[in-house]
């Protein structure tokens, strides 16, 4: 007979922590659509809860929804003699300015506003070790960020928590041109390692639409899929090695560069998609591919199930050269030529593939991808499509996905959901939202990977509908788990989905997860209210 851990391992603070229910909350702070500005509280005046603190509109009139921020926690408050420790320890490099601390409080959707009053900016582990020993001790919350991208609202805080910014932490520590192996700091951005690696013959394994902005510790800690899944696969295998500072200051250093290491637990697997709750990464290794040829396809097609068709085709046909099969419906589209002015390369369909392939022979990777153009053409599976092999050429393709993001911000409010589900299913979703919602919403797309099964669900409505959010969820989520997917393909759980964790993880495993944060972070300073659900099961 199994036998489970003893939850009365977990300390009595992280007992209330993890078993506290939420409670109606009636005095909200709300961002209008476009987000507006508020200075940070004062330690003086308690800082109001975030407009995450939705309320849905039942039958029985409003009950709080399991995406709003519970109550604040008993955590300290900051003090002047907080402020100075941190200005010691970090000269120069402690943010406390109202309006420079602005952008880091509220999440990149304006859907989340924190309060926090002090941003710190460390350049070095050993400066990140002596921040977390020093709040550990003082029982202060920190929130780790990198870009600030993320969609769940667990990238900024919930209250008044110190954010720690790993901004400054953007240095290249070592490449080695035979292995390809890279090892970084965590604040890197993501464009930035690929641009440096496009100059050796070395590309990135991961790639998205916010490389621009995101951080590669942040994109570890969330185990970001992106666009190149299907060929290089998840983070969890591109990973090496990492560094993470645990709650307490100690320094785990994982930060391997071999291939193959098969002594003892696999560590560093804990800090990927942590979310920042275990630990704060300060440095990784990874090991990016290296493809010669590249072409990028734009095609359409006229049902989902010929889109899927043709990704059978396309695998069978192109085997081991197709790098990304990514998928935007009719609708999105439209949002690209309305709102960002971008023309469709192609006939109007109601389906658009973009499609990648990378290898190391143009010639021979041009004649197999002749042959499948010429195949899916002849059986009808295409009805249209343009190829290109100059670099600005792909990212104008390119564009077509990775810009729907952007183009979904000029409808008014943006509900995002990130699932995966058997391939064949994914856009069933779409089409049972669009019958179920009726015409409560203004619009309802759909687009992502097709390749590992990841949908993006987008809701769209002029401005907060709480009567909205309620029909949405939790059907998205029920809808999701009766066809055995998961609530969160890539995004992660955060603020937002934390509640729903079940649909999609069994009760054992959550009170597992439990155990393992209470072990790390006994007094759970480490991104609270984010991840783990109010209550066990």
């Amino acid at each position: 007979m199994p036998v489970l851990l003893n939850l009365r391992t977990v300390s009595p603070f992280m007992e209330g922590v993890l078993q506290r229910t939420l409670k109606p909350r009636l005095a909200l702070r709300h961002l209008s659509p476009r987000g507006s500005s508020s200075s940070p509280p004062t330690a003086s005046r308690p800082p109001v809860g975030p407009r995450s603190q939705k309320l849905h509109t039942g039958g029985d009139g409003p009950e709080p929804s399991p995406s709003a921020a519970p109550d604040r926690l008993p955590f300290s408050r900051i003090t002047r003699g907080d402020l100075h420790f941190f200005r010691k320890t970090l000269p120069g490099r402690v943010v406390t300015e109202p309006d420079l601390l602005e952008s880091s409080n509220v999440d990149w959707l304006k859907s989340v506003r924190g309060s926090s009053e002090v941003m710190l900016r460390p350049r070095t582990t050993e400066e990140v070790s002596q921040i977390l020993k020093y709040c550990n001790g003082r029982n202060l919350a920190v929130n780790p960020q990198g870009g600030n991208t993320g969609l769940v609202g667990g990238s900024v805080p919930v209250y008044d928590e110190v954010i720690l910014s790993t901004a400054l932490m953007n240095k290249i520590l070592a490449f080695d041109g035979v292995s390809g192996v890279l090892t970084c700091q965590a604040g890197c951005v993501l464009e930035n390692l690929s641009q440096y690696l496009e100059g050796r013959g070395y590309i990135m394994p991961l790639d998205l639409g916010a490389k621009g902005s995101c951080h590669i510790g942040g994109n570890v800690a969330t185990n970001a899929g992106g666009l190149r899944l299907l060929r290089y696969g998840s983070l969890h295998g591109n990973v090496l090695g990492l560094e993470a500072v645990l709650a307490d200051g100690r320094v785990l250093e994982c930060l391997a560069t071999l291939r193959k290491d098969n002594t003892g637990y696999d560590l560093k697997q804990l800090f990927i998609g942590s979310e920042g709750t275990l630990g704060v990464i300060t440095a990784v290794s990874l090991c990016p591919g290296k493809p010669k040829s590249v072409n990028v396809v734009l095609l359409g097609c006229e049902t989902f199930e010929q889109l899927l068709k043709t990704f059978q085709l396309c695998r069978c046909m192109l085997g081991e050269i197709l790098s990304a099969y990514e998928f935007l419906d009719g609708e999105c589209m439209k949002l690209l030529n309305t709102h960002l002015k971008l023309p469709n390369p192609i006939a109007d369909c109601p389906f658009y593939v973009v499609m990648e392939t990378s290898g190391s022979n143009q010639t021979h990777d041009g004649e197999k991808l002749h042959s499948f153009l010429e195949e899916a053409l002849a059986s009808s599976l295409v009805t249209d499509g343009t190829v290109a092999t100059e670099e600005s050429k792909m990212k104008a393709l390119w564009s077509m996905r990775e810009r729907v993001p952007e183009a979904l911000t000029h409808e008014g409010v943006t509900y995002k959901y990130d699932v995966s589900l058997p391939v064949e299913q994914i856009y069933q979703l779409v089409s049972a939202m669009r019958e179920h919602l009726g015409g409560r919403a203004r619009s309802v797309v759909g687009y992502g990977h097709v390749g590992d099964g990841n949908l993006h669900l987008n809701v769209t409505a002029p401005a907060d509908d709480p009567a909205l959010l309620a029909a949405i969820e939790p059907f998205v989520f029920e809808w999701t788990a009766s066809r055995q997917g998961s609530i969160s393909a890539e995004h992660g759980l955060g603020l937002k989905k934390r509640n729903y964790i079940y649909y999609s993880k069994s009760s054992q495993a959550v009170a597992l997860m439990a155990q393992v944060k209470a072990m790390l972070d006994p007094k759970g300073i480490l991104n609270p209210y984010k991840t783990l659900p109010d209550r066990l099961k």
